[in-house]
């Protein structure tokens, strides 16, 4: 099971990219990350890490894993927490990088007061693109969840079977991964409440 966590931040990205995809789709994910940097601000992951961190893992799955490339979905990938987390508005996504980014980053954002089941229910339904933006997000997400309390590991991973395995079979590199994964953690499932 490949780990991805080697870009930090923008500096251990930008080389990467630049191999793998068109100089205007890297100048626009260099805008991104400086955009997600400032709606995120000093925010922190759980683990304690700069939340940057997380959505530069989730980019480097989708382009170094996955072999994404189409500069939406990437864009998204990185903007993806912005309306969930932050005061940003899915108007200055919109504005700033175009419907089509704005529109993916809005699916894969849990409404507020919404139940977090509900709301991954609601992903069978989504878009391709948007099921992309946010199979990235999870891998990212899951691939270190042994830094968490164990309740929570429990929780998260038996989330993430129920809502999240389901949608990753519909492109292979996600339905390996995944399938990696699980075998790794099925422990947990024995794990008591």
């Amino acid at each position: 099971m490949e780990i991805f966590t080697s870009w930090p931040s923008w500096a251990h990205a930008e080389g990467p990219l630049s191999r793998a995809l068109p100089a205007p789709t890297v100048t626009l994910l260099r805008d991104a990350v400086t955009f997600a940097r400032r709606k995120h601000g000093v925010q922190q992951r759980p683990t304690g890490r700069p939340y940057l961190e997380h959505l530069l893992e989730a980019l480097q799955v989708a382009v170094e894993g996955a072999g994404l490339s189409e500069k939406e979905v990437l864009v998204a990938t990185v903007l993806h927490d912005v309306l969930e987390d932050t005061s940003c508005t899915e108007g200055e996504v919109a504005r700033r990088f175009g419907p089509e980014v704005s529109t993916l980053v809005r699916w894969v954002t849990k409404p507020d007061g919404g139940a977090k089941a509900d709301y991954l229910a609601t992903l069978a339904k989504a878009p391709p693109r948007a099921v992309l933006v946010k199979l990235s997000d999870r891998v990212s997400n899951v691939q270190e969840l042994q830094r968490m309390p164990w309740r929570f590991q429990r929780r998260y991973y038996l989330e993430t079977v129920a809502h999240i395995v389901p949608l990753a079979g519909a492109h292979p590199w996600f339905a390996q991964w995944f399938g990696e994964w699980r075998g790794h953690w099925r422990r947990v499932e024995r794990w008591p409440d």
